[in-house]
């Protein structure tokens, strides 16, 4: 679970994730109750399987939660970076995103699930396309070449290990021709 201060610096810094502090509070107080309401009707539509209050307790309030997606949808961070910087695991950051995700979506704040533009000249593509116009907040990192020769694919194999040729010859038949085995 991220520490207070922690919390306290995302909120405040709105380079992190693309909100203020008064966004930030108003989506939690909108949105925080739907979630909850989904959570217990998620509960609630089938017999349980564990007494009540049994389980695994929850790593993220919802306030985590949200941090969580929108650093991811301001800067597409990984979910493992976003597991670490939370202090939780990766599988927890993916379910908080896919749970916060909808609930921004049905807010108005939609991201489209197909549609991915790599460059600059793909956005400005597609907001001219699309007649939208845009602010946008982008810096250019410079990427290092890798270092050292180029590596050989890794699906290349020159010698086949024993239990290999036995798999391959059950599937495909011998190598040779068979007058030519004798």
């Amino acid at each position: 679970m991220v520490g207070i201060a922690a919390r306290e610096l995302i909120v405040s810094k709105r380079r992190i994730t693309g909100v203020s502090a008064t966004v930030i509070a108003d989506l939690v107080a909108e949105l925080g109750p739907v979630w909850q309401a989904r959570r217990d009707a998620e509960l609630l539509k089938g017999p349980r399987r564990r007494a009540v209050g049994a389980g695994a307790k929850y790593k993220l309030v919802f306030v985590d939660r949200l941090l969580a997606a929108l650093v991811h949808l301001r800067h597409g961070v990984t979910h493992d970076v976003l597991a670490c910087w939370f202090e939780v695991d990766r599988s927890t950051i993916t379910r908080a995103i896919g749970e916060v995700r909808p609930l921004l979506a049905d807010r108005g704040c939609r991201i489209d699930g197909g549609l991915r533009l790599r460059t600059l000249a793909d956005v400005i593509a597609h907001l001219g396309a699309t007649g939208q116009t845009a602010l946008m907040d982008a810096t250019e990192i410079r990427v290092r070449p890798a270092l050292g020769p180029p590596r050989r694919p890794q699906s290349v194999h020159l010698r086949q290990e024993p239990h290999q040729r036995d798999e391959s010859r059950r599937r495909h038949g011998p190598a040779w021709p068979a007058p030519l085995l004798r």
